[in-house]
C-alpha cells in the first residue's frame, strides 16, 4: 500500500486536498489585509517597472507650495512708517515757505545780453583774489593780470540782481561813461569789461589807499589847507565830468579813493552807476533815490 495505492482519487479529492485547503484558509486569515494606500502601492508594484515608467512620464509632478511666514513688524513706529504713503512729508523737516516771491532777472543767463557782444572768459585772463568792497549791485575783488602779474580791481555785478530793463541799462551806461571819461587824472580808469552767464565784470585800476571817508575818520580832522586841497580835487572832478556831458549824481566821501597809503596820494572818483549823460540847456528831472529818511 504505497503511493500507488493512494491513487489519483486521493490526490484529486481526497485527504491531501482537504488538509491543504484548511491550511491555506488559516494562513489567509492570519495575514492582515493591507490598507487602501498599501493596496495601491502593491498594485503599482506588481504592475512592474514598465507601468511605473509610463506613469512617471505622463503625469507631471505637482508643484509644492511653501507658505511664507507672516512678517510681523518689530515695533509699531516702523510698521506705521512702512504703511505710510511715500509722498507724505516728514514732520521733522522744516517746511519751506510758500509765500516767497522770487524776482526774475531781466538779464537772463545769456552770456552777451548786457554788453551785447561776446567777450572772453575773465578767469582765463585774470586770477581773482580777496574781496575789496561791497556795493548794492556788485562786489569788488582784487584780480591779477596773468600775463604781467599786475594787480587790478574787478567789480562783479550779479545779473540776477538786475531785475528790470532799467537796471540792465544802468550797467551799460556805467561802462560807457567810464570809457568816455578814461584818461582823466582824477577819474578811475577802466581796463576792460567781461560778461558770462552769471555776472558782468568790470576791470579797473587798483586804488589801494582806501576811501576818503575812512581817511577822514582815521585822522579825526583836517587842517584848513588840507581840506581846501581835497575840496579843490572834488570840484575839479565835477567840472571835468560836466565839461564832457556827464553828471555823477552820487558824490560822497565813500566814492573817492586814494591810489596808495601815502599822505599826498592822488584821489580818484569811482562808482558811476547812477551817472547819466546830459546836454546843456536841457532840464534833468530824473533824480536818483540815494537818500533814505
Amino acid at each position: 500500500m504505497g503511493n500507488i495505492c493512494a491513487g489519483p482519487s486521493i490526490l484529486k479529492n481526497g485527504f491531501f486536498q482537504t488538509v491543504s485547503a484548511a491550511l491555506w484558509r488559516q494562513r489567509q486569515n492570519k495575514d492582515a489585509l493591507p490598507a487602501d494606500g498599501a493596496k495601491a502601492n502593491g498594485a503599482s508594484t506588481s504592475a512592474g517597472p514598465t507601468m511605473e515608467k509610463s506613469k512617471s512620464e505622463t503625469n507631471a509632478p505637482q508643484p509644492v507650495k511653501i507658505q511664507d511666514e507672516e512678517k510681523k513688524p518689530a515695533n509699531v513706529p516702523e510698521a506705521a512708517a512702512r504703511s505710510a504713503p511715500p509722498d507724505t512729508p516728514s514732520t521733522d523737516e522744516p517746511k519751506k515757505p510758500t509765500h516767497v516771491k522770487r524776482n526774475s532777472s531781466a538779464a537772463g543767463l545769456l552770456a552777451d545780453f548786457v554788453l551785447k557782444s561776446k567777450t572772453e572768459n575773465l578767469k582765463d585772463i585774470y586770477s581773482l583774489g580777496r574781496k575789496l568792497g561791497q556795493g548794492q549791485f556788485g562786489t569788488t575783488y582784487l584780480c591779477v593780470y596773468k600775463a604781467t602779474g599786475k594787480e587790478y580791481a574787478c567789480k562783479s555785478i550779479l545779473k540776477r540782481k538786475l531785475a528790470t530793463e532799467e537796471d540792465v541799462e544802468d550797467v551799460r551806461r556805467e561802462i560807457q561813461i567810464m570809457h568816455h571819461l578814461a584818461g582823466h587824472p582824477t577819474v578811475i580808469s577802466i581796463k576792460d569789461a567781461y560778461e558770462d552767464a552769471v555776472a558782468v565784470h568790470v576791470v579797473m585800476e587798483l586804488c589801494a589807499g582806501g576811501e576818503l571817508f575812512d581817511r577822514i575818520i582815521e585822522k579825526g580832522h583836517y587842517t584848513e589847507k588840507k581840506a581846501a586841497e581835497l575840496a579843490r580835487i572834488i570840484v575839479g572832478v565835477v567840472e571835468a565830468c560836466h565839461s564832457m556831458g556827464v553828471m555823477h549824481r552820487d558824490l560822497k566821501p565813500e566814492n573817492f579813493l586814494f591810489v596808495n597809503q601815502m599822505e599826498d596820494s592822488p584821489l580818484k572818483t569811482i562808482d558811476f552807476g547812477l551817472s547819466v549823460f546830459f546836454r546843456p540847456g536841457i532840464l534833468s528831472v530824473d533824480v536818483p533815490s540815494v537818500m533814505k529818511i
